[in-house]
């Protein structure tokens, strides 16, 4: 259950953090003012996302050492970049790759204890 909750926290904050790509990818052009960039449903599935991932990982860190917990969030690194390659079509070179490589490295060393 615990590790669920904390997948479901990570997921939760990726989510969040690709609405706000959308957000401002959607306010690009001509100025727009402000009333319509908080009308923009981006921004609202952006803070509803993070605002209940924030809930969810209060779960997580009633369950966990917040030493242990905390660095799992790393996952979000490996998600997020996997958002920008494939959805975003960012180009990602080597050396992030090879970054992400360790972070799973470290999640999966972590995971043991949990």
């Amino acid at each position: 259950m615990t590790l669920m909750l904390l997948l479901g926290a990570c997921l939760l904050t990726c989510l969040g953090q690709v609405a706000q790509k959308f957000a401002v990818e959607s306010w690009r052009g001509p100025s727009l003012g402000i009333a319509h960039k908080l009308r923009s449903p981006w921004l609202w599935l952006a803070l509803a996302s993070l605002g209940f991932g924030l809930l969810v990982w209060l779960l997580v860190l009633q369950r966990l050492e917040v030493g242990i917990a905390y660095p799992m969030l790393s996952l979000n690194f490996v998600l997020i970049t996997l958002v920008a390659r494939y959805l975003f079509k960012e180009s990602i070179d080597t050396r992030h790759w090879l970054g992400v490589a360790l972070i799973i490295a470290g999640v999966v060393l972590l995971g043991r204890h949990v």
